[in-house]
């Protein structure tokens, strides 16, 4: 699927986590709208997949969710499924899952990363499910409540989370690349990702590789999302490479 970079990278300064949604089902139209899109993901990547569950996702939450309390509204939710004999599926998970979720924004919805309050077992119950498959992860959609999502974008700088070449050093795309990338989401906000910055070639690695193997990877697989499109906002078309921990990709501009 050829990411649509433009849309995605605008809806990145849009996209807020929100847990409070209007009790209103998407239109007929936006769901098929979506599932078109899913459809296109689901092709583009090796060992993840979207289904999208138009019900309310509240028999499969368990409660309070983070620092910003209990999800309600909500009359969607995504599941997000990987297939676990793949060493890299976090990341393939979580890249492919932001893909649906900044769609989502494109499109005037309210989304929500949930990672591990939530029944994975209970909405395997409600999808075919592959042998070898695990649901990872879900993401509420809706329409905000809120008129200031709980969600903001309260991030490291990023002199906190680069290093490499000093900043003035960089190559010309590699600003808007990294700032584009701090503003991914994960969970409670750990911002588990750091940079590393070479002539032409940014290295995302895991800040702490030793706290929790899934979630964090999985965040950076998000990020790693963020990162392209920023990128590819300034033309720098490049290439993801798998690293083992504590890296996690690598991706290289052309000369």
């Amino acid at each position: 699927m050829e990411i649509p970079v433009e849309k995605w990278y605008k809806a990145i300064g849009k996209r807020r986590s929100c847990r409070r949604y209007f009790p209103q089902y998407l239109s007929q139209e936006l769901v098929y709208h979506l599932w078109h899109v899913i459809t296109g993901l689901n092709e583009s990547r090796r060992s993840a997949r979207i289904e999208l569950l138009t019900e309310s996702p509240d028999p499969v939450l368990k409660g309070i969710i983070g620092p910003f309390g209990k999800i309600k509204g909500a009359r969607a939710y995504a599941a997000f499924i990987g297939a676990t004999e793949d060493e890299h599926v976090a990341e393939e998970t979580g890249y492919l899952g932001e893909c649906f979720i900044l769609e989502a924004t494109a499109n005037g919805l309210a989304t929500c990363w949930v990672g591990g309050s939530f029944n994975a077992g209970a909405v395997a119950g409600l999808v075919k499910m592959a042998p070898g498959e695990k649901v990872l992860a879900i993401a509420t959609v809706g329409f905000p409540h809120e008129k200031h999502p709980a969600g903001g974008h309260n991030r490291k700088p990023l002199e906190k989370l680069c290093t490499g070449l000093p900043r003035e050093q960089w190559p010309s795309w590699a600003e808007g690349a990294l700032e584009a990338a701090r503003l991914a989401p994960s969970a409670c906000n750990r911002q588990p990702w750091r940079f590393h910055v070479a002539e032409n070639s940014i290295t995302i690695y895991l800040n702490n590789p030793q706290k929790g193997k899934l979630l964090p990877r999985l965040d950076c697989g998000i990020a790693m999302l963020h990162l392209e499109l920023g990128a590819l906002s300034r033309g720098a078309r490049g290439t993801w490479e798998y690293l083992d921990s504590p890296g996690v990709a690598c991706y290289t501009v052309a000369d």
